[in-house]
Protein backbone atom coordinates (compact mmCIF):
# COMPACT_ATOMS: atom_id res chain seq x y z
CA UNK A 1 0.00 0.00 0.00
CA UNK A 2 1.16 3.52 -0.72
CA UNK A 3 0.72 6.18 1.75
CA UNK A 4 -1.32 8.17 -0.55
CA UNK A 5 -2.44 8.04 -3.95
CA UNK A 6 -0.11 7.52 -6.83
CA UNK A 7 0.99 10.55 -8.33
CA UNK A 8 -1.44 11.14 -11.61
CA UNK A 9 1.57 11.73 -14.06
CA UNK A 10 2.98 8.51 -12.32
CA UNK A 11 -0.75 6.80 -13.14
CA UNK A 12 -0.45 7.99 -16.71
CA UNK A 13 2.79 6.81 -17.29
CA UNK A 14 1.87 3.35 -16.50
CA UNK A 15 -1.46 3.24 -18.22
CA UNK A 16 -0.46 4.24 -21.47
CA UNK A 17 1.98 1.24 -20.96
CA UNK A 18 -0.96 -0.97 -20.00
CA UNK A 19 -3.27 -0.32 -22.50
CA UNK A 20 -1.14 0.57 -24.92
CA UNK A 21 -2.15 3.46 -25.43
CA UNK A 22 -0.75 6.41 -25.64
CA UNK A 23 -3.92 8.63 -25.70
CA UNK A 24 -5.16 6.38 -22.46
CA UNK A 25 -4.68 8.49 -19.39
CA UNK A 26 -5.93 6.84 -16.51
CA UNK A 27 -7.36 9.96 -14.91
CA UNK A 28 -10.36 8.47 -13.61
CA UNK A 29 -8.23 5.93 -11.18
CA UNK A 30 -6.53 6.59 -8.27
CA UNK A 31 -4.03 3.98 -7.52
CA UNK A 32 -3.06 3.48 -4.02
CA UNK A 33 -1.22 -0.22 -4.23
CA UNK A 34 0.68 -2.44 -6.00
CA UNK A 35 1.64 -5.86 -5.32
CA UNK A 36 4.64 -7.95 -6.18
CA UNK A 37 3.59 -9.39 -9.35
CA UNK A 38 2.90 -5.64 -11.06
CA UNK A 39 -1.04 -5.58 -10.28
CA UNK A 40 -2.24 -2.54 -9.48
CA UNK A 41 -5.53 -1.68 -6.92
CA UNK A 42 -7.11 1.70 -6.50
CA UNK A 43 -10.20 3.37 -6.95
CA UNK A 44 -12.28 4.32 -10.35
CA UNK A 45 -13.70 7.47 -9.96
CA UNK A 46 -16.85 6.70 -11.55
CA UNK A 47 -19.04 8.31 -9.25
CA UNK A 48 -19.68 11.79 -10.17
CA UNK A 49 -19.65 14.01 -7.04
CA UNK A 50 -18.92 11.26 -4.57
CA UNK A 51 -16.09 11.27 -2.38
CA UNK A 52 -13.44 8.73 -3.03
CA UNK A 53 -14.53 6.15 -0.40
CA UNK A 54 -17.80 5.94 -1.97
CA UNK A 55 -15.91 4.59 -5.08
CA UNK A 56 -15.45 1.78 -6.40
CA UNK A 57 -11.84 -0.43 -5.96
CA UNK A 58 -10.66 -2.15 -9.20
CA UNK A 59 -7.67 -4.12 -9.64
CA UNK A 60 -5.65 -4.46 -12.75
CA UNK A 61 -3.21 -7.53 -13.14
CA UNK A 62 0.17 -7.56 -14.72
CA UNK A 63 -0.87 -9.93 -17.14
CA UNK A 64 -3.95 -7.99 -18.29
CA UNK A 65 -6.99 -9.39 -16.32
CA UNK A 66 -8.78 -6.49 -14.63
CA UNK A 67 -11.55 -6.70 -11.68
CA UNK A 68 -14.20 -4.17 -9.71
CA UNK A 69 -13.36 -6.12 -6.46
CA UNK A 70 -15.30 -3.94 -4.31
CA UNK A 71 -18.23 -1.32 -5.33
CA UNK A 72 -16.66 0.86 -1.93
CA UNK A 73 -13.60 0.99 0.03
CA UNK A 74 -15.52 0.38 3.41
CA UNK A 75 -16.45 -3.19 1.40
CA UNK A 76 -12.91 -3.74 0.45
CA UNK A 77 -11.43 -3.11 3.95
CA UNK A 78 -13.97 -6.04 4.68
CA UNK A 79 -12.95 -8.13 2.12
CA UNK A 80 -9.61 -7.93 3.02
CA UNK A 81 -10.03 -8.24 6.35
CA UNK A 82 -11.80 -12.09 5.56
CA UNK A 83 -8.60 -12.69 3.88
CA UNK A 84 -9.90 -12.24 0.48
CA UNK A 85 -7.47 -10.04 -1.40
CA UNK A 86 -7.41 -8.69 -5.36
CA UNK A 87 -5.88 -12.23 -6.44
CA UNK A 88 -8.35 -14.57 -4.18
CA UNK A 89 -11.13 -12.44 -5.97
CA UNK A 90 -9.59 -13.91 -9.13
CA UNK A 91 -10.30 -17.02 -8.14
CA UNK A 92 -6.35 -17.59 -8.12
CA UNK A 93 -5.82 -18.52 -4.61
CA UNK A 94 -7.38 -19.90 -1.39
CA UNK A 95 -8.70 -17.07 0.77
CA UNK A 96 -6.12 -16.32 4.21
CA UNK A 97 -8.40 -16.04 6.50
CA UNK A 98 -9.50 -13.75 8.46
CA UNK A 99 -7.17 -11.14 10.27
CA UNK A 100 -8.44 -9.57 13.02
CA UNK A 101 -6.11 -6.47 12.72
CA UNK A 102 -7.63 -5.39 9.40
CA UNK A 103 -11.01 -6.56 10.68
CA UNK A 104 -10.66 -3.44 13.48
CA UNK A 105 -9.80 -0.90 11.17
CA UNK A 106 -12.62 -2.23 8.89
CA UNK A 107 -15.20 -1.98 11.80
CA UNK A 108 -13.41 1.56 12.45
CA UNK A 109 -13.92 2.94 8.91
CA UNK A 110 -16.46 0.92 7.72
CA UNK A 111 -19.07 -0.32 11.05
CA UNK A 112 -21.71 -2.81 10.08
CA UNK A 113 -20.66 -3.01 6.48
CA UNK A 114 -19.43 -6.84 7.12
CA UNK A 115 -20.68 -8.98 4.28
CA UNK A 116 -19.46 -12.70 2.77
CA UNK A 117 -16.67 -12.05 0.77
CA UNK A 118 -19.15 -13.68 -2.32
CA UNK A 119 -21.91 -10.70 -1.41
CA UNK A 120 -19.09 -8.08 -1.86
CA UNK A 121 -17.71 -9.47 -5.22
CA UNK A 122 -21.36 -10.24 -6.35
CA UNK A 123 -22.70 -6.66 -5.53
CA UNK A 124 -19.62 -4.86 -7.07
CA UNK A 125 -19.94 -6.93 -10.57
CA UNK A 126 -23.74 -6.61 -10.64
CA UNK A 127 -23.20 -2.33 -10.34
CA UNK A 128 -20.36 -2.28 -12.91
CA UNK A 129 -21.04 -5.40 -15.20
CA UNK A 130 -19.19 -3.32 -18.25
CA UNK A 131 -15.68 -2.69 -16.56
CA UNK A 132 -13.74 -5.33 -18.06
CA UNK A 133 -15.37 -4.08 -21.51
CA UNK A 134 -14.79 -0.41 -20.67
CA UNK A 135 -10.74 -1.20 -20.35
CA UNK A 136 -10.60 -3.68 -22.82
CA UNK A 137 -11.66 -1.10 -25.81
CA UNK A 138 -8.75 1.04 -24.59
CA UNK A 139 -6.40 -1.93 -25.26
CA UNK A 140 -4.46 -1.62 -28.56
Amino acid sequence: MYRSFEDPEETAWWFRLWTGNPEADGREYRFFGKNGGGGYAGLWLVREGRPPHEQPVVYFESEGEVLVVAPDLGSFLWLLAQGVGPHEALGWGEAAGPDPRIAGIAERHAPGGRRPPEEILDRARAEFPHFEEGVQALCR
